[in-house]
């Protein structure tokens, strides 16, 4: 990470009671988001990808650990002092569809978002709302028109023209374009990384698509099984991958050159998070696991600058 960091977590948990145990959807993450920075988070459903993105706009309540906006600690605020930073944060949700209301028209979805933190004054509301769609490519006509009305991509639009309108500094966007037809998705995400850079917008980009990851982000966290199993810059990641999940991810992923026999892809699903591997919790579908790894949780070690993975049998050869 390079710069300042605007958010950071420590030791973030996040624990759902269930009937029969509780779920780990997130158990114990650390990193950090760099102002302007886009960071992305991969790993397969049920890795706790989503959760740390709700987790951190208080969405999903933290069970333990900190998380730090611009410096401050956020997690335990009453609601009262959390709304000052609810505007500063913003969320682009994975559904275009139910995250706006359809009984509403679409100036009332974004200037809904203007009057609760009171932007503006309501005469000029309608230029501003007709500003918005117009940064995020729709017409000034599209104000007047119902969530239905839309095809899946320019429902998404309105929702980053919503998640914009209060001027945030720090948007997660959870898998925004996972939803949406392949031909609109490139479209989206170029959307997204034109609307960073002009607007100075620090990213939390939540995806299964290492394509676009790889296309989009600065750098790279790899989650499994709500721990985080490696963490580096995009180059890093995709060029020389260290942890055995890291590179069946990757191996997963049609990439062009890639031989066949560099495929490390693992077999089997990923265990519950009711009842995680003791140890290292990829130990059971991994293709280098010891008898050491099931008895002590490997920590986050350093391999280059910048650059860090979870995994005890780091400084030995990938199994071929």
């Amino acid at each position: 990470m390079t710069g300042p960091a605007l958010l950071e977590l420590d030791n973030l948990k996040v624990h759902f009671p269930v009937r029969g145990g509780v779920v780990r959807a997130v158990d114990g993450i650390s990193f950090s988001v760099a102002r302007g920075e886009v960071l992305g988070v991969v790993g397969e459903s049920g890795s706790g990808k989503s959760t740390v993105g709700r987790a951190i706009l208080r969405l999903e309540t933290p069970t333990s650990g900190t998380v730090r906006f611009d410096g401050d600690y956020i997690q335990s605020l009453p609601e009262s002092r959390f709304r000052a930073y609810r505007r500063r944060m913003q969320y682009v949700f994975q559904d275009p569809f139910a995250s706006l209301n359809p009984r509403k028209r679409v100036d009332a979805i974004i200037g809904e978002a203007l009057s609760i933190h009171g932007l503006g004054r309501r005469a000029d509301r309608p230029g501003r709302i007709a500003a918005l769609l117009e940064q995020v490519g729709l017409p000034r006509s599209a104000m007047t028109r119902y969530p239905h009305e839309f095809s899946g991509g320019q429902r998404q639009r309105i929702g980053i023209a919503r998640a914009l309108a209060v001027e945030p500094e720090f948007i997660i966007a959870d898998e925004p374009v996972s939803a949406l037809d392949v031909s609109v998705q490139a479209q989206v995400v170029n959307l997204l990384q034109d609307l960073q850079r002009d607007l100075g917008l620090t990213m939390l980009f939540i995806a299964h698509d290492l394509g676009v990851v790889e296309h989009l982000c600065d750098r790279v966290v790899v989650m499994y099984l709500g721990k985080v199993m490696e963490i580096g810059s995009r180059r890093q990641i995709y060029d020389t991958p260290r942890h055995p999940y890291t590179r069946s991810l990757l191996a997963a992923a049609p990439r062009i050159g890639a031989r066949a026999g560099d495929k490390e892809i693992v077999e089997g699903d990923i265990p519950s998070p009711m009842a995680p591997p003791s140890g290292c919790v990829f130990r059971t579908r991994c293709p280098m696991a010891i008898p050491e790894c099931a008895s002590r949780v490997p920590p986050p070690e350093t391999v280059a600058e910048g650059h860090m993975a979870a995994c005890i049998r780091l400084n030995e050869p990938a199994v071929p």
